[in-house]
């Protein structure tokens, strides 16, 4: 049976196809190259350049492979993006996400495995680390996009008779993530310190976060495919960790020798995150396996390699 990743030229999707293809399963993906770069394609995938609010591309596409699972990555992926301009990242995230679905749907779908978000979907104040029985209220447009798909899986699954995994990402990181645009800081630190240029801190660097490693990740989309059940799962460590203490490490990891600039506070970001995984543990069989300092370690090596043969990291 053949999978379809959408999104799967980018830096969380390549690695899924990756263990997928890995795990003897045959891949499609698709993705609109507007964040993905063709190198992070595995040669065993068969890819499809093109955007997922094109209702007849993705009918083609789905129809073509007889797709009855759909792992679903692609995205418009920032937090601030999604505050300027809420139309946009409603077109992208919800319509774009509804296309697929009902594509889906209409070819006979078994399975959706959705990319959520387990930050910008709770809101604050909540209890951390935050688990799954907290009640959602987003702080962003973004958070609300992810929280309307994952209720349009739980009605239409209902109707339609398909099982939904939503998995509730914390702030995912690690080699491929591109570190321009809505990259997350530790991509743009590392790269920027690699090269030794300015680095800006926004705000006063105390605001935390739920690392998670992007192989982790990864396993945790595998394992989605032996889920019998519809539900939702965060994705993350329950370790928290601040803006500061990352930039720390990665200018010993880097040797960066520059003082670090201190910008204004972005509206829209959450002040702390942090997430509870046992029910991920419990019914998948999942937990984060990778530490921070492992992580970033491995994640420095692969800027560190892009830098020195002089390749712009997308």
């Amino acid at each position: 049976m053949k999978i379809l990743v959408t999104g799967g030229a980018g830096f969380i999707g390549s690695h899924i196809a990756d263990i997928y293809i890995n795990a003897g399963y045959e891949v499609v993906i698709v993705d609109n190259l507007s964040t993905g770069n063709k190198r992070n394609i595995p040669e065993k995938s068969e890819f499809y350049e093109g955007d997922i609010n094109d209702r007849e591309f993705i009918d083609k596409i789905i129809k073509k492979h007889d797709i009855k699972i759909i792992n679903h990555h692609a995205a418009q992926i920032d937090v601030r993006i999604s505050v300027a301009d809420p139309v946009y990242d409603a077109t992208q995230n919800i319509i774009g996400s509804l296309n697929l679905i009902s594509a889906g749907i209409e070819n006979g779908l078994e399975k959706f495995i959705f990319a959520s978000t387990g930050g910008a979907i709770y809101g604050e104040p909540v209890p951390l680390p935050t688990n799954e029985e907290t009640q959602a209220n987003p702080l962003s447009p973004y958070g609300v996009a992810k929280k309307s798909i994952e209720l349009y899986l739980s009605a239409l699954s209902r109707i339609h008779d398909f099982i939904y995994v939503s998995l509730r990402y914390g702030n995912v990181y690690g080699p491929r993530q591109n570190a321009h645009g809505e990259a997350g800081v530790i991509a743009i630190f590392s790269e920027r310190m690699l090269k030794g240029e300015k680095t800006t801190i926004f705000g006063d660097g105390n605001n935390t976060r739920d690392y998670v490693y992007c192989i982790d990740v990864a396993r945790a989309n595998l394992l989605a495919l032996n889920c019998h059940i519809s539900d939702y799962f965060n994705i993350g460590t329950s370790v928290e960790t601040n803006v500061n203490e990352i930039y720390a490490d990665l200018k010993k990891l880097t040797s960066y020798e520059l003082a670090v600039n201190y910008g204004e506070a972005r509206s829209g970001e959450q002040k702390r995150s942090c997430l509870e995984w046992w029910k991920a543990k419990e019914i998948l069989g999942w937990y984060p396996k990778y530490n921070l300092e492992d992580g970033l370690s491995e994640t420095v090596e692969y800027f560190r390699g892009e830098t020195n043969n002089g390749m712009q990291i997308k």
